[in-house]
């Protein structure tokens, strides 16, 4: 969920039950009906709330990217649970298996968007280590696949990307064909837009946590 409609929703449950509790408590006309659709109310809403704020202790942020240790590990609760489906909505593997990040935010903390050109540079020897693949998803801002004319939503290891001289490698992020960069362009809406980033049986920097995701920058 995007952090800003979390927060607000966060914010607006979190005020109707406090309503509620004061409503129940302040001498008004009590029935069962009433309290029970009051408790399931105020019950669904601090489940809610509980999470949210659970997923933001979680949650581990570096270079604008952020990401859940212990994601799909059997055993690691309910709570844990709900805060990973907060983050990262639908299924999830244990670690060995794959790691995911998100961002809907530039290096510097400004929200993404298309009316902006960014570069994601990875430098010599930085790609994810795995020992299946990697790739970098585009989403628009309700996380759903971009149309563009050369049919591309992600780009990944598999896919031919062009390095640089000095092995690095560059991912061209932006609504219009990079010039000369075409193999190694990521297709943006003209919006805003979030980017998923996936490593299928990472490696040990990234299991350890020394990996850094390199941030997306905005270009000049």
């Amino acid at each position: 969920m995007h952090n800003r409609t979390s927060t607000v929703l966060t914010a607006l449950i979190g005020g109707v039950c406090g309503w509620f509790f004061v409503h129940g408590f302040s001498g008004h006309v009590r029935t069962v009906r009433n309290d029970v659709v009051q408790g399931i109310l105020i019950g669904w809403g601090l489940a809610f709330v509980t999470a949210q704020v659970f997923a933001r202790v979680k949650t581990t942020k570096i270079n604008g990217w952020i990401t859940m240790p212990g994601c799909g590990l059997p055993g690691n609760g309910m709570l844990l649970r709900a805060a990973h489906a907060q983050v990262f909505p639908g299924p999830v593997n244990v670690p060995q298996e794959a790691i995911y990040w998100t961002t809907s935010g530039d290096g510097a903390g400004r929200a993404l968007n298309g009316q902006h050109e960014y570069i994601m540079h990875f430098p010599p020897g930085g790609l994810p280590p795995n020992s299946a693949f990697w790739s970098l998803t585009m989403g628009d801002a309700r996380n759903r696949f971009v149309p563009n004319p050369i049919n591309r939503y992600s780009v990944s290891d598999h896919c031919g990307l062009a390095h640089n001289r000095d092995g690095s490698v560059d991912v061209y992020i932006q609504n219009s064909a990079p010039r000369g960069h075409e193999s190694n362009w990521l297709p943006a809406p003209t919006g805003h837009f979030i980017l998923w980033l996936r490593v299928y049986v990472p490696g040990r920097a990234i299991l350890d946590g020394s990996y850094e995701v390199p941030p997306v920058v905005k270009a000049k």
